[in-house]
């Protein structure tokens, strides 16, 4: 089936961030999107005031007639949803095309010159960047990012067929290796996805498997510290990036009232730059997205004013409440390399607060195989509060809560509860900087504790 041969699309799953930047993209170009959630979030209204019909029920006798012919309609679905969802069962049997959400991404990547973002960490934040900057020249971009970009209130963007693509390159389950980049970059490589890759040494040679899919004659550019890790897994040349480091770099980095100042240097020197999202971390991301743009032949002067306009990603690095008296910041983070670089980055930007962090972990998996990581990676904070984990596409595995996480944090004050106690547990504390972390549901508790700080802090909202 040809893109241009489709002319409905059901998605099983449709509310995932990754599934509803596709669905609006077909959306946008006249095709007919429907699709199955398991529950309506604010996204899923929102797509169905576009124009989107979607339903909170498995049930293939409620699909509207439109998306039930096999030779037109494509059926996307999602790992996140079980094997046994009757709807996905139904299409499967009746003969319909049915292709993960990757395999779709990948037929889009290979009719345009894409950009593919990679890493365990980072990759939501530098396809954002990308995009936004590539959005500021005459040529625009299409970008399909795994999170809301805040300059525009959504996770895709469409621009000309001629317009280059910005993908967001998922390593879970490989979903990676579907694509065809003519650019690749890789922010990190942690271990990660053990589930999936069995080892450390397997995932590192599937983020070099990845590397390797923008060809000779395409561009690869790649975190110093990662290039370290998959080396020897790389069979052509690549250039590095990083703060102080690298090939291309961040120099003569300051914190000025909350804002990031740099020099890039590269094959073009851009003095200061100006990042209002904070994070080292997200300098490093900045530094690829530049780097990125000036290859794509962007002018210095238009680069540096893009950066200064970025916004970032929702639930990256998010600032709810920012007041003298009281702060509130809401981060996706769900790795021990990214909660320790979150927190150092907001410890860096106020370091007479005392930092209440509430994490949420996510997955039985992960917590397993990085249990002793998040217990050092949370000590960083000056009092933690450990909720319960989030399961996301997981069965519970025996043993395993946030009691083996909490157990080895030997930080006080700790406090271990249900997500459902939480705001109980918050309004008996002293809390002057409050971080919010992690992938789950967390983010559903934040407009509960907005509501509460501004109303004990006397904050207008």
């Amino acid at each position: 089936m040809k893109l241009e041969d489709i002319h409905s699309v059901y998605f099983v799953g449709i509310g995932g961030i990754g599934m509803s930047a596709i669905a609006r993209w077909f959306n946008q170009r006249g095709v007919a999107v429907g699709g199955y959630d398991r529950v309506e979030t604010p996204l899923t209204t929102r797509m169905s005031l576009e124009g989107m019909w979607i339903h909170y029920v498995d049930d293939r006798k409620a699909i509207k007639p439109q998306f039930l012919n096999p030779e037109s309609t494509l059926v996307v679905y999602t790992p996140a949803v079980p094997a046994s969802h009757g709807e996905l069962k139904f299409f499967q049997k009746k003969g319909f095309i049915v292709k993960k959400r990757s395999e779709v991404l990948g037929m889009i990547s290979r009719g345009h010159y894409t950009i593919a973002v990679g890493g365990t960490h980072g990759k939501t934040t530098t396809s954002s960047m990308v995009a936004h900057l590539l959005n500021q020249s005459a040529q625009k971009c299409s970008a399909f990012v795994g999170g809301i970009m805040a300059n525009y209130d959504t996770n895709m963007l469409v621009a000309d067929k001629e317009a280059p693509v910005v993908v967001e390159a998922d390593e879970f389950d490989r979903s990676f290796h579907r694509l065809s980049p003519n650019y690749s970059i890789v922010t990190s490589v942690d271990p990660d996805h053990l589930d999936i890759y069995g080892t450390e040494e397997e995932m590192k040679k599937a983020f070099g498997h990845f590397l390797q899919l923008s060809g000779e004659e395409g561009k690869t550019l790649i975190h110093y510290k990662a290039a370290e890790k998959v080396n020897m897994h790389l069979e052509h040349l690549y250039y590095t990036y990083g703060i102080d480091a690298g090939d291309v770099q961040a120099k003569a980095l300051r914190a000025v009232n909350g804002t990031f100042i740099f020099n890039y240097k590269g094959k073009e020197v851009i003095k200061d730059l100006k990042l209002s999202v904070p994070g080292f971390h997200n300098v490093e991301n900045a530094v690829a997205a530049v780097t990125v743009a000036l290859d794509m032949g962007m002018d210095p002067e238009v680069i540096k004013e893009g950066i200064a306009s970025y916004r970032g990603v929702k639930r990256r690095f998010e600032y709810v409440i920012k007041e003298d008296k009281f702060t509130f910041i809401d981060d996706y983070a769900h790795h021990p390399t990214e909660i320790s670089a979150f927190l150092r980055s907001v410890k860096a930007l106020f370091p007479k607060k005392k930092l209440t962090a509430v994490f949420q972990p996510h997955l039985y998996s992960r917590t397993k195989d990085f249990q002793k990581g998040f217990a050092e990676s949370l000590s960083l904070a000056d009092e933690i509060i450990l909720l319960d984990i989030y399961p996301a596409r997981e069965e519970p595995i025996p043993g395993i809560s946030s009691r083996v996480i909490f157990d080895q944090i030997f930080k006080e004050p700790k406090t271990l509860c249900e997500k459902s106690e939480l705001m109980d547990v918050i309004k008996e504390k002293d809390v002057e900087l409050l971080c919010t972390i992690g992938a789950g549901n967390i983010d559903m508790e934040v407009p509960k504790l907005k509501a509460h700080f501004l109303k004990h802090f006397d904050i207008e909202a």
